[in-house]
């Protein structure tokens, strides 16, 4: 099974574009929603969280992960720690899921991640996709989206290996700055370049 990455900075559009390949029956493995099930409530992960960050952990027991940004966003140690809990555990549950995607004689499949290149995972896949989107745009769209400030996004874009450094090693680039047409008409020209 050939298994290619999906990537870009906050606010590209890569869900937008793992929906569309999901929708076009390409099975779509999100990493995002893989590190939210780890850190469930029972889970190894949060037991570590907890142990490390008390105040990040609900009163019902479930992470509440604003907060946890606040107290790592900004350092850079904490942020590693968080790491060493976190990506180990979604690196498992990835495996696990490609295991099952190609023993049930898939194709092809999307790994959907962020830091697919800052991990150097790139390397280990079978090509990689870039969405990529201009900056006032990606700030629009966090805004709307997230409701963050200018500022916010702003330093949420500058914390991110810069885009081109991804585009210079992608396999694939998408470019979302218009319609969902046209982004719908650029992910079916890379299907054919996925599927043999």
């Amino acid at each position: 099974m050939k298994v290619w990455g999906l990537t870009g900075n906050i606010g590209s559009g890569k869900s937008t574009v793992a929906r569309l390949l999901a929708g076009r029956g390409v099975p779509v493995i999100d990493a995002d929603q893989i590190a939210r099930e780890v850190v469930q409530p029972g889970r190894p992960a949060l037991r570590e969280i907890a142990a490390r960050w008390p105040q990040v952990v609900s009163p019902d027991g479930t992470l509440d992960r604003k907060a946890l940004a606040g107290r790592v966003f900004d350092d850079r140690g904490e942020l590693a720690r968080l790491n060493a809990i976190v990506h180990p555990r979604i690196a498992e549950e990835v495996s696990a899921r490609i295991d099952a995607l190609a023993g049930a004689g898939r194709p092809v499949a999307v790994y959907e991640a962020a830091l697919i290149v800052e991990n150097g995972l790139h390397a280990g896949l079978d090509g990689l996709i870039v969405v990529t989107a201009p900056e006032n745009v990606r700030i629009a769209r966090l805004r709307a989206r997230d409701g963050m400030t200018e500022t916010e996004a702003r330093a949420r874009i500058a914390a991110q290996l810069p885009e081109a450094e991804k585009v210079r090693l992608a396999t694939f680039v998408i470019e979302n700055t218009g319609s969902e047409s046209g982004l719908s008409a650029q992910v079916d020209e890379l299907l054919k370049q996925m599927t043999p």
